[in-house]
């Protein structure tokens, strides 16, 4: 991500459990939290509309996220544990 023109300054204040979660998934995703905030704020506005599976799918290859999760040896099987704990969950 090149910046363009001349960089400009910005101080947030975050509640700390928000400032909390960013910096979990900066560690997550192995970068600082300021790379990973500009990369959010970043990917905000050039997002492109994604109108199928496949297209996320690209879209996540693209950015690098897949295969982030090492940990994770059976996608579907996981997928499948994480939609019956959402089928689950009570309703608010």
């Amino acid at each position: 991500m090149e910046p363009k023109g001349e960089p400009m300054s910005l101080v947030l204040e975050l509640p700390p459990e928000l400032e909390s979660e960013l910096a979990a998934q900066a560690a997550d995703a192995g970068i600082p939290l300021s790379e990973y905030a500009l990369r959010l704020l970043a990917g905000q506005s050039s997002r492109p509309a994604l109108r199928s599976g496949a297209e996320l799918l690209d879209y996540w290859k693209a950015e690098g996220l897949v295969g982030t999760k090492p940990e994770i040896v059976d996608a579907p099987a996981h997928a499948r544990v994480l939609r019956e704990q959402a089928e689950k969950r009570a309703r608010a």
